[in-house]
């Protein structure tokens, strides 16, 4: 998007450059004399363009993280760190015998449905773009490209209700369930969810390898499948880690699709029990949580541990493709 804005006002002054040519010509003035100082600034212009381009992106970032310490905070030093990240219960709306706002059930099935849908995901998604950029004749690969991009514009909602409608009974009658709204069914969902990300990256990445790396492989004796596994996928490792760190936003930020269909209730997370993530808890009682109280506090709590677990595994896997890329 900043590339076409940026394209389209350099259209803008070179149709102004244009237009002031002509009138100097009509008015029997040098234009040569006044090129070279007129394309100096206008590439001025156009850098300063995207400078401010990455100033509002940037400050974006700062905005939502200072919003989200400033707001997530209180709740954290009144409740306490360890019991908020520790506790096992969650009942803010408990009068009887106390809230609570321990919310480990909330991290720990975030951790294993995202590290789920990344288990499943990964590899078809991997398998899939490999199958697109190296092997897949024209109209075939068009066909499948078309339905990755059908995937990607599905709304979220349209997924969950799917997911409930088909998926659900599915897993109750298969595994004589009293309720199929459970992990499993949140795993699979996110697993078909991460898929375009997956595989548009993953196949743009395959597609910039140099050629003569296959084929100095296949030269030396390399099978295909061994040049595609060892030569293409390794060259283009830092292409399928953002294809992979992309999958992991989409999966751990999902929230309306998992709503429908992993239960809601906050459990410690089993494969067949109802449970509720991060994302989800936050909607939950947004709507329910009365304003400036603890539990609106606590669920701006939640969404700056979300933030920080997103910026951990950035910051790690960045660490980790520099660390390969060195090596």
């Amino acid at each position: 998007m900043n590339v076409e804005i940026a394209s389209a006002l350099y259209r803008y002054f070179e149709a102004l450059y244009e237009l002031n040519q002509n009138i100097m010509v009509l008015c029997g003035i040098d234009v040569l004399d006044n090129r070279g100082e007129y394309e100096k600034n206008i590439e001025n212009v156009i850098h300063l363009v995207f400078l401010l381009c990455g100033i509002v992106a940037v400050g974006f970032v700062l905005v939502i993280s200072v919003y989200l310490i400033l707001s997530g905070l209180p709740a954290i030093r009144q409740i306490g760190l360890f019991r908020f990240l520790f506790g096992q219960v969650w009942d803010p709306t408990n009068t009887t015998t106390g809230a609570e706002y321990g919310i480990l059930p909330f991290i720990l099935t975030s951790v294993y449905g995202t590290a789920g849908a990344m288990v499943i995901g990964v590899p078809i998604g991997l398998m899939t773009a490999i199958f697109l950029s190296k092997l897949a004749p024209a109209p075939v690969a068009a066909v499948i490209r078309t339905a990755v991009q059908l995937l990607a514009g599905i709304p979220s909602v349209v997924y969950g209700l799917v997911g409930m409608i088909v998926l659900v009974p599915l897993i109750r009658t298969t595994f004589s369930l009293g309720s199929g709204a459970c992990l499993l069914a949140a795993i699979l969902v996110l697993s078909i969810m991460v898929l375009p990300s997956i595989i548009n990256v993953s196949e743009t990445a395959l597609r910039a390898v140099p050629r003569e790396y296959e084929e100095a492989s296949l030269a030396l004796g390399a099978t295909a499948a061994e040049t595609y596994f060892r030569v293409s996928l390794h060259a283009a490792r830092s292409g399928v880690a953002t294809a992979v760190v992309l999958g992991v936003g989409r999966a751990i930020g999902e929230a309306m699709a998992i709503i429908m269909v992993a239960g809601n209730v906050a459990n410690m997370p089993g494969l067949f029990r109802s449970v509720r993530f991060l994302t989800t808890g936050i909607i939950s009682g947004m709507s329910y949580a009365p304003v400036g109280s603890l539990y609106q506090q606590a669920l701006f709590s939640i969404g700056l541990v979300l933030f920080l677990f997103i910026m951990l595994i950035n910051v790690f896997l960045n660490v980790f493709i520099k660390k390969r890329k060195e090596d």
